[in-house]
């Protein structure tokens, strides 16, 4: 009698720990295929810069270049979501966010933007973050109008966020002010460029992109005193849960990211 009782006390536990088994399989499987949780956080964010139908610098990267990427991104069964996601993740604010996600950004606001990157973002309906630094806005001729901006702003897809004012050198300007005087720079940079854009364009911003990929403690002091919640560097690696949120690492794409050398990039490790 005891000797049935233990066999079906065995069986008994041994079934619930195969159901037990199937059910976190399952559930395991099912995060795999559809989220990422923070645990796996492991995201590539491409920077862009200037677009055309020829290479005019080390910066442009050629249009046809720029779609056969975004049709690549496709093909893998990449999800391209919007920057904002990807920070609202970071700070926990979203628990997960789907598999293969991918970020793209694009510096400065170059009049290519217009021309011929944003015809690609409203065919392929992919939504893309730019950082503006204002000053050359409606002034330079190498930049885009407010007009311009307002315009592709109307699409949906385009988020606007900053870039500093001018688009300064942190190190250069440090060494050739004095430290008062270095620090009024500092805040004016940061704050005239984030007001500036809110005016025109009526949104919010609170994310920044690091000039030539320049920061340190004193600049993400004032950074975070100044309103922005997250801001972007040009480090070369996939940016993962645990990475400061105020220098998040992106990959600086130029036209020779093709082929293997751009699935490379996908593929790459999370920084150290």
């Amino acid at each position: 009698m005891i000797s049935r009782l233990k066999l079906k006390a065995v069986m008994f536990g041994t079934a619930f720990l195969i159901v037990s088994f199937i059910g976190f399989s399952s559930a395991l499987a099912g995060l795999k295929e559809n989220e990422m949780g923070p645990a796996r956080m492991a995201i590539p964010i491409l920077v862009y810069h200037r677009f055309g139908p020829v290479v005019a610098d080390s910066m442009t990267v050629t249009t046809h270049q720029f779609e056969s990427h975004v049709k690549y991104l496709i093909e893998t069964s990449y999800t391209i979501i919007p920057l904002r996601q990807m920070v609202d993740y970071h700070l926990g604010k979203r628990k997960s966010l789907p598999c293969r996600s991918i970020a793209i950004t694009v510096d400065d606001g170059h009049k290519s933007v217009y021309t011929d990157l944003s015809p690609l973002v409203k065919k392929y309906k992919i939504p893309v973050t730019l950082f503006l630094y204002p000053s050359a806005i409606s002034n330079a001729s190498y930049a885009m109008t407010w007009d311009q901006l307002r315009e592709i702003q109307a699409f949906g897809l385009f988020d606007f966020q900053g870039h500093t004012y001018w688009h300064p050198n942190f190190k250069k300007e440090r060494k050739k002010l004095r430290p008062p005087d270095y620090e009024n720079f500092v805040e004016m940079q940061l704050k005239k460029s984030k007001e500036k854009l809110e005016k025109e364009l009526g949104i919010q911003v609170d994310m920044l992109s690091w000039p030539f990929g320049i920061y340190d403690e004193d600049l993400i002091r004032k950074a975070v005193e100044a309103g922005y919640v997250s801001a972007f560097t040009i480090e070369r690696c996939h940016t993962k849960a645990s990475d400061p949120v105020m220098a998040l690492p992106r990959y600086l794409i130029t036209d020779a990211d093709k082929g293997k050398a751009f699935g490379k990039i996908l593929g790459g490790p999370p920084c150290s």
